[in-house]
């Protein structure tokens, strides 16, 4: 008898858990849609870890790990589904890992998760993603790559942003890989490609006049053109 009374309570603390634990879900699930109507993302974010503590999903780590991102919170973002690149990963957490691990200056990992991304649905934007990060990590020779079909596959609508001055302003994205292009010619030989790469840059500028990284880059350019013609110069007296 004592046993049917422990085994009786056993099951109804069960039950009453588990109610306990849909009428949580139903609380939540109605927050978090109130919160979606308000725009208030903070809300939307608490909603989320909630259901995912109470009810863990992929498509939810997925979307709150993409909420994160948007707001500029990558490490929470990463926090949330990790970094390693998993062939299983979903496209929105492969987005989310990538333009994380891009944002907190981790490009060789950045690298693995946009090849991933590329190999799914091979873009212009993704490759110029690549071609920048292979940029940074002096992979010259992938960067080209990434830039070739860049520049073949840009449409005249794709748009990239730079945001070196106060105002930012947009260039077409043909325009943003030929500025990739002189970079790469320049990085191959810092002495003897200066030139072509200020051929490179002032073809890039008829495109897209308001291209301003692009004077800056030709001034540096020219300036240290003249600082290696110098030490020449004395180098022969």
């Amino acid at each position: 008898m004592k046993r049917l009374l422990v085994l009786g309570l056993l099951v109804s603390s069960f039950v009453m858990s588990a109610q306990s634990n849909s009428d949580l879900l139903k609380h939540y699930e109605a927050y978090y849609k109130q919160m979606k109507k308000q725009g208030d993302i903070q809300g939307i974010i608490n909603a989320m870890t909630h259901l995912n503590v109470l009810s863990p999903s992929p498509a939810r780590m997925d979307t709150l790990a993409y909420i994160y991102m948007s707001e500029d919170k990558y490490m929470q973002a990463l926090n949330t589904i990790g970094y390693e690149r998993m062939l299983d990963d979903s496209d929105i957490a492969l987005e989310v890992k990538a333009i994380s691990l891009k944002a907190v200056k981790q490009p060789e990992l950045a690298i693995a998760q946009f090849e991933e991304m590329f190999k799914r649905n091979p873009s212009a934007p993704i490759a110029y993603e690549l071609a920048e990060l292979c940029l940074q990590t002096q992979k010259l020779t992938e960067a080209d790559k990434h830039i070739a079909y860049g520049i073949a596959n840009a449409k005249d609508d794709m748009k990239k942003a730079f945001f070196e001055t106060q105002n930012p302003y947009e260039v077409s994205l043909k325009s943003a890989f030929m500025y990739l292009n002189a970079l790469s010619t320049y990085n191959k030989d810092k002495k003897a490609n200066i030139d072509k790469a200020v051929d490179i840059l002032d073809a890039t500028l008829k495109l897209s006049p308001n291209f301003n990284l692009i004077q800056l880059t030709k001034t540096e350019l020219l300036r240290q053109k003249q600082v290696l013609q110098a030490q020449e110069a004395q180098q022969k007296k």
